[in-house]
Order: structure tokens, then sequence, then C-alpha cells
């Protein structure tokens, strides 16, 4: 079941999307070479719970940390670790999620460490830029389906394959909440979007081939061929005047 959202909840959400992307603006200048991926994790969980606000991911089915870090052919859910040490030219996937009052807000970015080549440096740009096509379709009336559609044209554009197993997810007082919302799809399809709505969208875009694999910890993503992945995720309520984003302060 499909909620909207008053505008009191919004408020709340509003909350908890502004300090989840305040949280990874600190992580940001934080990804050099020589730092573990735990110790990103800290910087995170400090600045959530100073804001007297609760790490979303801590605790969710298990998992033990506040954020998610994947680094290079690591799709999503990579576990921080104070054995994984950043290298010069990693590209470096930080998901992360908060509570305030009961209500989520969830966002990711991918940064390079350091100087990164420029294939990995267009993969970074384009899935990015095909996240802002997907938000773009979020208006009272367009279809669901609109909006994978729109990701997957541009990633098919730019010669990127889309993630297909994992995808973007309705949001409120649970992580994740129906619908699911994929990143590809046919335009002009799937239920009508409505004033109230709001989503999580999260392109997950590969270099090489679109194929993934689950590790053996149960949680990390990789691309089965080994290719470089990169993540970028926004919320995002539908207004009557189209999408705001949330989850980007300022």
């Amino acid at each position: 079941m499909i909620t909207l959202k008053s505008k009191e909840e919004i408020e709340k959400m509003r909350r908890a999307c502004q300090v989840v992307g305040e949280a990874l603006q600190c992580v940001k200048p934080h990804v050099q070479p020589g730092i573990s991926t735990l110790e990103l994790d800290r910087i995170a969980e400090e600045y959530i719970t100073g804001q007297g606000l609760t790490p979303a991911f801590k605790g969710y089915l298990g998992f033990k940390h506040t954020l998610c870090v994947s680094i290079n052919e690591e799709v999503v859910h990579g576990i921080p670790s104070k054995k994984r040490i950043l290298k010069e030219g990693d590209i470096v996937g930080v998901d992360c999620g908060a509570v305030f009052k009961g209500y989520y807000g969830d966002s990711a970015r991918t940064f390079g460490c350091g100087t990164i080549v420029p294939e990995a440096q267009k993969l970074l740009d384009v899935t990015f830029e095909s996240l802002n096509r997907g938000i773009q379709q979020m208006v009272p009336n367009h279809r669901l389906y609109d909006i994978g559609a729109a990701i997957e044209a541009y990633a098919v554009q730019h010669q990127v394959s889309v993630v297909k197993e994992y995808v973007g997810h309705g949001i409120g007082t649970a992580l994740h909440e129906d619908p699911q919302i994929p990143n590809y799809g046919i335009a002009g399809t799937g239920l009508r979007l409505k004033e109230g709505m709001v989503f999580a969208i999260e392109p997950m875009l590969n270099l090489g081939g679109p194929e993934t694999v689950l590790l053996k910890d149960g949680w990390t993503v990789v691309t089965k061929d080994g290719s470089l992945s990169a993540h970028f995720e926004d919320t995002i309520v539908i207004t009557e005047n189209g999408p705001e984003v949330l989850t980007r302060p300022g």
C-alpha cells in the first residue's frame, strides 16, 4: 500500500533528509587515501546522533553500521571495516539514512578518492545525471515507470548498464515502503503519481555488464564481471509543482 504523506509528515521527513544530506557532506572531504571505511562510518554516526537523530541502517535486519560503504566493483551494501583502507583512484559509494520522530530519510553518493580515471568520472557523472532524469519525471499524473524509463534511457545513451536486481522504494515511517521503483521500465506504464508520494530513487549503474553477485557476508553486492559501479540516491516528495528533493542540503 502506498501512503500519501501529509504536510506535517513531510516536515519530519524533511528534517531527517536534511541531516542525511549533511552527514554525507561531512563524509565527503574525508574520502581520501589511507582512511578506513569504518572511520567514515564513525564520522557519519557522530554527525547524525549529534543532531539528535538516529541512524536508520544500524540494527536494520542485523546490519551493524550507520553507513553502507561500497568500493569500486561493489554495487551496494558494503560493510564498514577498519581493514578496508581507501586507495588513490577508488570510487566510493556511501549510502546513509536517518530517522527523525519516526520518519526516515535516505540518500547515497559515490565519491572519487583522490584522482580517478576518466572512465570512472564518466560513470559518476552519468549515474548522477540519470538520477536527475528520473527525478524530473516525479510530477503528478505521470506514471511510476516513467522514472525508471528515464534513468535507463540516459544510461543506455552513455553506454553503461543498469543494475536490475536492486531498486528504489517508497519511504516514510519505514525505510522501505511500497512501491518498488526499478531503474528501468516502459514509459507511460505503472500507477499514476500523486502529490504527497515520497520516494527514494537510486540508480546503480555499471561500466560493464548489469549482472551482480551477493558475497558470502550476506550484504555486499558486487558486479559479476568486476567492473566499476556507482550509486546515487535521493529522497524526493511529489508536490503540486513537481519534485522536491529533500536530501540535498541548502
